[in-house]
């Protein structure tokens, strides 16, 4: 039978009451967590509220309130055969927790969420399968925390003085509330971030705050502060961190440069991007003598700027990285730190911290030194500029590139031949309006200046490593991680799974990739992409490659990096943009002084916090190219495009369109000349009656049909290719 509305309140109403058994709840409370909305439905709650009172199950407080009696405590509740862990929520509104000692993610299905969002940590109790073969399903009855700080959503009006939030797909399934004193100078259709204030009961609508105003919904700052605030990334810095920035003193003092290795007469050079406003890494480099390298890689010394239990270093803690989106940066530090303090400008005596390195010409380590240091920059390179003087352009500064040039060579070589993994995948480079709005894509040129600077830091992270390694040895006790904590940047073994789905989906293509043991050599990961260079599949197999790989993380715990093929590696060398280096610099300062710096497990929980922001760095930063090249194409709707198959599904194909690297998908129901069929042995779609076959790395011409700004979706279909 069903229950009427004045039930349905009474249940909703105890509820609340007994997982909240000390609120004192007052009326007008309880009209907007109810939506109470006329005259009906008021008489509806009073009655409910009565009768509550009359079964002695609620008390009434002064000034109207209620709140549970003693007879209104459920003692039914049962804690048992409960898992706890995270919850991902589909847009349908399934969730699915992620939990320990589980293969497959325990589905929650919706009306068994309660009040759960995105991301929570929850506990869930488990339910009686359906069947042996049946999923297993649970309902979530304790929410341990939070998983988001802040949302992200669209401004509503319904009638007048009722507002509603319609959070993006990424940030909520569920609408939220607002009350009017709570909305600040938004207005309605506009994109707003939003905290959660409460959330009493399910069937109630959860509470919102206001706390920020991005713009009008579809204008290009409100659609990139979102991609930021999906990500719980917060672009401005809080006036208490900026003032703390504003007032650092930037004087170098002469005492500060005596106890300093003086490098202002060595020629030292920057190299990056055109675009660079921050330069934390110079270069200087000579021959021996001996014939061997001298190498020294100059770091930006923020540590020097950046004291520790400070505002800005909690705020550089919390950000943990900068956010390079498309038309932005979101920085670490405030920018009068990033682009002037510390950034190391040409023309200017600045603070670094300096690892020294002499190679022999087979690229062999055979002598270092880490030192603080002072250094004045000759000049600053582009990577165009750089590549021009390899290229045999004269220049001032000719013998040090060429010779920066050569030992990037070597240790280039040395590096694929111990196990490195040579992955090259394009990105798309945006040519952007006043507006910011797309024109023109192309992808971006790789060139060796930009090889020479990765192989120059690649091997000063290497080093401070095994400076670390080479203290333990000094102190007999190599593996204590007690002894000298360290931070390290690892990479583990890859997904063997998503291996074995790359062997399936080259198969049929007639390349042999065979993974028959638990573990996988980099190896035969680097013939496979030499197979595949200069092919149509070049950017899919290197993409799904780069998908079946292990994230790389920060930990205390020394794996090794198997990407890189290093033993040791730490990343040392970006301090003004990854907090990590700033961790790596304190360590380093701490034991060449002597003194005790972090302990193991404040890397640890540092360590995983950080990985956990660059994660989240990365997800913003694919968002916005993929939000701008839905912008591009939303201009270019009916055009054709040349295209390669990059994944297949018994729903239709992805293709990656030439020229842009940019994915969409032909539904199979678009598919109209013929019924087709998935074959999973082969990972392809047949045509039951003619044969025809859509299978991976096929080169195939798409029109573009529809685009979704909100999704960041493309829709395309075939064009015949008379096949």
């Amino acid at each position: 039978m069903k229950k009427s509305k004045k039930e349905t309140f009474e249940d909703i109403i105890l509820d609340i009451l007994q997982n909240n058994p000390e609120a004192q709840l007052p009326f007008e409370v309880l009209q907007n967590i109810l939506r109470v909305n006329g005259k009906k439905d008021n008489q509806r709650l009073k009655d409910a509220i009565n009768s509550l009172y009359d079964r002695n199950l609620i008390i009434k407080r002064k000034g109207g309130a209620i709140q549970l009696s003693p007879n209104g405590s459920d003692n039914n509740r049962s804690d048992k055969n409960t898992v706890v862990g995270k919850i991902d929520i589909s847009r349908r509104g399934t969730g699915y927790l992620i939990a320990d000692g589980y293969d497959e993610d325990i589905r929650v299905p919706s009306k068994h969420l309660g009040t759960a969002l995105q991301d929570d940590t929850v506990e869930v109790q488990l339910l009686r399968k359906k069947g042996r073969k049946s999923r297993q399903e649970g309902k979530v009855v304790n929410i341990v925390e939070r998983g988001r700080n802040i949302f992200v959503g669209i401004l509503k009006k319904q009638g007048k003085q009722n507002y509603v939030i319609e959070p993006d797909e990424k940030s909520a399934h569920i609408e939220f509330f607002v009350l009017p004193n709570n909305i600040g100078d938004a207005q309605p259709g506009e994109k707003v971030v939003f905290e959660l204030v409460d959330w009493v009961h399910p069937k109630s609508l959860p509470e919102a705050k206001i706390v920020e105003v991005l713009g009008k919904e579809g204008t290009n700052d409100a659609n990139l502060l979102s991609i930021l605030a999906e990500n719980q990334i917060k672009a401005g810095f809080p006036d208490e961190v900026q003032e703390f920035a504003d007032d650092i003193d930037r004087e170098i003092t002469q005492q500060e440069i005596t106890r300093r290795r003086d490098m202002r007469d060595e020629v030292v050079l920057t190299i990056d991007p055109d675009t660079a406003k921050d330069f934390d890494d110079g270069l200087s480099i000579k021959m021996l003598d001996n014939g061997n390298y001298y190498l020294g890689v100059h770091i930006a010394d923020v540590t020097h700027y950046l004291p520790r239990n400070t505002v800005l270093d909690e705020e550089a803690i919390n950000r943990a990285t900068s956010v390079y989106l498309v038309d932005r940066v979101i920085p670490m530090l405030p920018e009068v730190l990033s682009n002037d303090v510390c950034s190391l400008n040409p023309k200017e005596d600045k603070l670094a911290f300096s690892c020294f390195m002499e190679i022999a010409p087979n690229g062999k380590l055979v002598d270092y030194s880490i030192e603080e240091t002072v250094i004045h920059s000759n000049r600053r390179f582009t990577y165009e500029e750089a590549q021009e003087i390899i290229d045999g352009k004269n220049h001032k500064f000719s013998q040090q590139i060429q010779t920066a040039a050569k030992l990037a060579h070597v240790l280039l070589d040395k590096r694929f031949r111990e196990g490195s993994i040579n992955f090259e995948t394009p990105e798309p480079k945006f040519v952007l309006d006043e507006n910011g709005k797309p024109i023109d894509v192309k992808l971006k040129k790789r060139l060796f200046a930009h090889r020479l600077i990765e192989e120059c830091m690649l091997m000063a992270n290497r080093t401070v490593a095994k400076y670390i390694e080479d203290k333990r040895k000094e102190s007999n006790k190599e593996k204590s991680k007690d002894l000298f904590p360290f931070l390290y940047r690892i990479h583990d073994q890859p997904d063997l799974d998503k291996l074995k789905n790359i062997e399936e989906n080259v198969k049929p293509i007639g390349i042999n990739f065979h993974i028959d043991s638990p573990t996988v050599s980099s190896k035969a990961i680097n013939v496979l992409l030499e197979q595949i260079e200069d092919t149509s599949l070049e950017m899919t197999i290197n993409d799904l490659m780069l998908r079946a790989m292990s994230k790389a993380e920060y930990s205390p715990d020394n794996i090794g990096h198997f990407g890189l093929g290093f033993k040791n590696y730490a990343h040392f060398t970006s301090p003004i943009r990854r907090y990590p280096d700033v961790l790596v610099h304190r360590l380093l300062k701490s034991y060449l002084s002597g003194k005790p710096s972090y302990t193991y497990n404040e890397l640890k929980q540092l360590g995983s916090h950080c990985s956990e922001r660059e994660r989240a760095a990365i997800d913003a930063e694919r968002d916005s190219v993929k939000l701008k090249q839905v912008e591009y194409l939303s201009e270019h709707l009916g055009e054709d495009f040349e295209g390669v198959i990059s994944g297949v599904m018994d729903s239709g194909i992805f293709v990656d369109l030439k020229d842009i690297h940019c994915e969409g998908m032909v539904r199979v129901s678009d598919l109209d000349d013929d019924y087709y069929e998935y074959d999973e042995q082969r990972h392809c779609l047949v045509g039951k009656n003619h044969g025809k076959k859509y299978q991976l790395g096929k080169e195939i011409r798409v029109k573009v049909v529809n685009t979704d700004l909100k999704a960041r979706q493309i829709d395309l279909k075939l064009v015949d290719d008379g096949s």
